[in-house]
């Protein structure tokens, strides 16, 4: 789908970096093509233009209907072509929500197919990542499935077969890797500390993984599992429950992205969705690990980008705005610094620098019209007062002013 010329004229403008002032921006067919400064806005009111967000961890495949059902069968019993316009409608809700680009980790085939109609226009929606699995059998990724269910996921279980894997993700067109350094929260039977795969097994997906030029996201919650991702060069933590003081000066010289993944471990925690006494427990003991940890690791720099484990149960499309807001009282930062972790700093964590994350001449026309100025306040940004988002140059919700 192609757009013709198009312009916002006047309006405050906050481009992923600092504010601008009232600016005008012109796109055509998808990008931006021209930036400008100007005296005095053209539109009157409080509305102001931002990027569109960023979420680097999420989870599309599950159901996105208005019933009920129970989470954890849905993906196990729904046919795969049904589940791609579950995928889209997540999507869509997301993009509602100025969310324009989003980051499957643990994708497979279903989320792939959503992401080229997205691509391709036949759908107008955001910009969807996805990255396929290498785990172990009886690892966090394989637990989500009943022991005796006989249709499972791909797993690697020797440092030749995951070499395998990865070159089988590389060749459906995933955009990177997810490995597991620990246990999980939410998978069946399974303990936070568990090791999975050895060592010889993890350097092999990576060393594959960065060979086909695809990152490696590293699913961690112990302080073990970091020191094994950080031994072997992943390029983004993963939640990062166990992260400690001597990781510090490692995370912050290497620049490694960290997803605190906030929202969902504190719904777990305090039960807000039903979930069983196991994963109470954990969601318990995490939340009270990272709360020791997380403040130290912002003050001393650590890279904290939006990353919400979304999947549309735990955690809505569209919560991305309030996990920006717990970012940031979790690190005590400012509201300019808690959306760029949602924009700028999110795109160049995922190397989409050249692509989305600012406003600026050559990149994708990703933004969001808003009442408010979210950098002073990170409160003004909520779904009521979204005015307009714009995907790739089309209009993806609501109604560009003027």
């Amino acid at each position: 789908m192609q757009e013709a010329a198009t312009r916002i004229s006047g309006l405050p403008l906050w481009d992923g970096d600092a504010y601008r002032g009232p600016a005008d921006v012109r796109w055509e067919n998808g990008r931006i093509t021209h930036v400008e400064t100007v005296r005095e806005s053209e539109v009157p009111g409080e509305l102001t233009v931002i990027p569109g967000l960023i979420d680097t961890h999420v989870h599309f495949d599950s159901y996105a209907g208005s019933g009920s059902v129970d989470w954890m069968t849905w993906p196990l019993i729904t046919p795969e072509p049904e589940r791609s316009l579950h995928v889209v409608s997540h999507a869509r809700r997301a993009a509602a929500a100025g969310v324009t680009t989003l980051r499957d980790l643990s994708g497979t085939d279903v989320q792939l197919a959503a992401a080229r109609a997205l691509d391709a226009g036949l759908i107008p929606g955001p910009r969807i990542l996805v990255h396929g699995a290498v785990g172990m059998t009886a690892g966090h990724g394989d637990l989500f499935i009943p022991p005796h269910y006989p249709h499972r996921g791909p797993v690697a279980d020797s440092p030749d077969e995951c070499r395998k894997l990865v070159r089988q993700w590389a060749r459906a067109g995933v955009d990177g890797i997810k490995i597991f350094t620990s246990g999980g929260v939410l998978s069946i039977g399974d303990k936070v500390g568990w090791r999975n795969q050895t060592k010889a097994e993890i350097a092999a997906t990576v060393d594959e993984a960065h060979a086909l030029g695809l990152l490696v996201a590293a699913h961690t919650h112990t302080a073990d599992g970091i020191d094994i991702a950080l031994e072997f060069g992943v390029d983004s933590i993963e939640h990062g429950t166990g992260i400690q003081e001597r990781h510090w000066d490692d995370l912050v010289s290497r620049g490694i992205p960290v997803a605190p993944t906030l929202m969902i471990n504190d719904a777990i925690a305090e039960r807000r969705i039903p979930v069983s006494d196991e994963a109470q427990a954990k969601g318990r003991a995490v939340v009270d690990e990272r709360d020791a940890n997380f403040r130290g690791a912002a003050a001393a720099g650590v890279r904290f980008v939006l990353g919400t484990d979304a999947n549309g149960i735990f955690v809505k499309f569209g919560d991305q705005l309030e996990e920006l807001r717990l970012m940031r009282h979790a690190f005590d930062w400012t509201s300019e610094r808690a959306l760029r972790a949602g924009t700028s700093d999110a795109a160049d964590a995922i190397r989409l620098t050249t692509t989305t994350g600012r406003i600026a001449p050559g990149l994708s026309a990703d933004f969001v019209v808003v009442r408010g100025r979210p950098w002073e306040d990170i409160d003004h940004l909520t779904i009521d007062n979204i005015v307009a988002v714009v995907a790739r140059g089309v209009v993806v919700s609501g109604e560009l002013p003027g």
